[in-house]
C-alpha cells in the first residue's frame, strides 16, 4: 500500500528515459503506487525540475544512464548522488530493476523503493550553486556568530542556540569587517546535537549590486555558471 506521504502533490519523484516509449511505461508503473512523478526526456529537463520542487527520488531508465554523455552524464552523477535512485529496464510495460557495475546497491523491486527508501528520504530541491567553506565573522541581533560556507544562494551560520529562529523568518546578519548589512530568510534549521555543527542555513531575500559585488569577489565565480554539480 502506498505511503500516505507520498500521494502529497509536493512530494514527487523524477522520471527520466530518452525513449519515449520507456518513458511512458515508467510513468504508467507509477500508478498503483500513487506516486506524483514528473516525466523528464533528458537529465537537464529533470535538473531544472529538481531546481525549483521539493523530490524523494530518482527512476531512470538504464539504457539512458548507459547513453548519457557530456553535460548530461554530469547532471545524471549529480542527481544519483543527491536522490534515492532506481535504474529500471524496461519490456514492453514491465520495468526491472538494473544495477550498474561499481555502483551501490540499490532496491530490488518498485515497491521497496517506492515505499520504504523514498518515504524514508526527506523531499529536497537540488541546489543551485556550489557552496565553499568560508569563515567570516557575524552579528545577528546581540548574538555573535560565523560563517561556515557560502554559495550565491546563501550561507550557513553556526549558531549554539539555532532553535530560537524558524523557518521562513526573516532576519539581518551584519558582517561587521566587512561593514555590510544583508536581509536573510530562515531556510534551515540544523539542531544542536545532530551530529553536524549546528546552525542556520539562509537565503539571500534580494541581490543588490553591492551584494552581488561582494559575492564575485568572495566566491570567485559567475552566479550564472556556478553550478553545483559533481563531477565524479
Amino acid at each position: 500500500m502506498p505511503d500516505i506521504e507520498m500521494t502529497h502533490p509536493n512530494y514527487r519523484v523524477l522520471v527520466v528515459a530518452y525513449d519515449e516509449k520507456s518513458l511512458a511505461a515508467m510513468v504508467s508503473s507509477l500508478e498503483s503506487f500513487g506516486v506524483n512523478e514528473v516525466a523528464c526526456s533528458t537529465f537537464l529537463e529533470a535538473e531544472k525540475n529538481a531546481l525549483c520542487g521539493l523530490y524523494k527520488g530518482l527512476l531512470v531508465d538504464l539504457a539512458t544512464m548507459i547513453k548519457a554523455k557530456a553535460e548530461e552524464r554530469v547532471i545524471a552523477n549529480t542527481l544519483t548522488r543527491i536522490y534515492p535512485v532506481l535504474r529500471v529496464k524496461t519490456m514492453g510495460s514491465m520495468l526491472i530493476p538494473m544495477a550498474m557495475a561499481g555502483d551501490a546497491k540499490q532496491d530490488k523491486s518498485l515497491s521497496d523503493f517506492f515505499v520504504k527508501t523514498c518515504t524514508g528520504f526527506t523531499a529536497r530541491t537540488l541546489r543551485f550553486s556550489k557552496r565553499r567553506d568560508i569563515c567570516i565573522p557575524t552579528h545577528i541581533r546581540e548574538n555573535r556568530g560565523f560563517t561556515l560556507n557560502f554559495s550565491w544562494n546563501g550561507i550557513f551560520i553556526a549558531d549554539m542556540h539555532p532553535e530560537r529562529f524558524s523557518i521562513g523568518e526573516v532576519i539581518t546578519v551584519t558582517f561587521p569587517k566587512l561593514e555590510l548589512e544583508v536581509e536573510l530568510l530562515v531556510a534551515r534549521i540544523q539542531g544542536w546535537g545532530e551530529r553536524r555543527p549546528s546552525g542556520i542555513g539562509v537565503k539571500f531575500r534580494q541581490m543588490s549590486r553591492e551584494l552581488e559585488d561582494f559575492l564575485f569577489t568572495l566566491l570567485k565565480s559567475d552566479k550564472d555558471k556556478d553550478r553545483d554539480r559533481l563531477i565524479t
